[in-house]
């Protein structure tokens, strides 16, 4: 075989259809990487998809120098020091730009971190497993990363429990109950509806550090009740009353995800960008349902003020392509 073959950098050849592609990588890279959150600091395992741009004139991306840039890069920084995730994706792209010579590199390091907290009610440990996110882009016209966050939760629906109350008030009254006192059992007695259980996402683009543990709150708030990996019965008790008091759609939950990190950040510049996006595990259904909304932080304030609702809105892509 010709020794020239096999040294020959047929990536950077030219392809036979010449067309440039917009993402081309690889996904699922597990690392060992040592972040931080606030006050938190781990060493946790982390999962690493990174693409990069590609130019009509080049046949390929180098696909096996990429776990090798990962730990160039992470070896760069982590050693000794701690990044939050965001920052760390963003050093991986600069670095991935420059060694690939791509026209634009993208990052998304998802990370496992348990968090230790106390059950509602006996006040016993458990621990929790949130998905801490960094995504980044990086290229000639500069870099720009986003943090979020994954965590679940419980739901309530709003309609069953309605449709549960319209019976009950109705038996009731057949029973030779008054309005008056129907609706003071009804307000006293929690009344039931399906549940469903919660998958929420959140990200939040901006140049202001952000705890993510403090994002990844405001995502279990946005749902009718938190969940537990551990619970005795006064806590069990405490989550479903707490529940089915504060019933939500899947909408409802995306809302107030939104409005709520608006709230808590109000430094946040009107160009920064938020997502927030929500899956519900239906329990009377073979279906889930979903919904999201993106948008920068000018658009969402601008809807909360009564502006006009605006049939696009900006994407995550959009903001990261600057």
């Amino acid at each position: 075989m010709d020794s020239r073959r096999l040294t020959q950098d047929l990536q950077a050849s030219a392809p036979e259809v010449r067309i440039g592609l917009s993402r081309a990588g690889v996904r699922g890279v597990n690392k060992a990487i040592r972040l931080r959150w606030g006050a938190h600091e781990k060493l946790v395992a982390a999962d690493v998809d990174c693409t990069v741009d590609l130019d009509p004139s080049q046949k390929g991306v180098h696909m096996s120098r990429f776990p090798e840039l990962f730990a160039e890069a992470i070896e760069e920084v982590v050693i000794g020091e701690s990044l939050l995730a965001e920052q760390l994706a963003e050093h991986i792209a600069a670095h991935i730009l420059e060694r690939q010579q791509a026209l634009r590199a993208e990052v998304k390091i998802e990370a496992h971190f348990p968090r230790e907290r106390h059950t509602p009610v006996t006040g016993l440990p458990t621990q929790e497993v949130v998905t801490i996110i960094g995504i980044a882009a990086a290229s000639e016209r500069g870099v720009r990363h986003a943090v979020g966050v994954e965590a679940h939760g419980l739901n309530a629906c709003p309609c069953a429990q309605g449709l549960v109350r319209g019976s009950a008030a109705a038996r009731l009254l057949e029973a030779g109950f008054d309005d008056a006192d129907v609706e003071r059992i009804l307000e006293l007695v929690p009344l039931a509806t399906h549940n469903q259980r919660g998958i929420g996402r959140l990200y939040v683009g901006t140049e202001h550090e952000l705890d993510a543990l403090d994002l990844a709150d405001i995502v279990e708030r946005s749902m009718s009740s938190p969940v537990y990996e551990l619970l005795k019965r006064p806590d069990e008790l405490f989550v479903v009353e707490h529940a089915h008091l504060q019933p939500r759609f899947v909408e409802d939950s995306v809302r107030h995800a939104l409005a709520e990190t608006l709230a808590r950040y109000p430094e946040l510049d009107d160009g920064d960008f938020l997502f927030s996006r929500q899956v519900n595990l239906e329990t009377i259904h073979t279906h889930d349902v979903l919904a999201e909304r993106y948008g920068t932080a000018g658009e969402l304030r601008s809807e909360l003020d009564g502006a006009p609702h605006e049939p696009r809105h900006t994407t995550l892509e959009d903001w990261l392509s600057l």
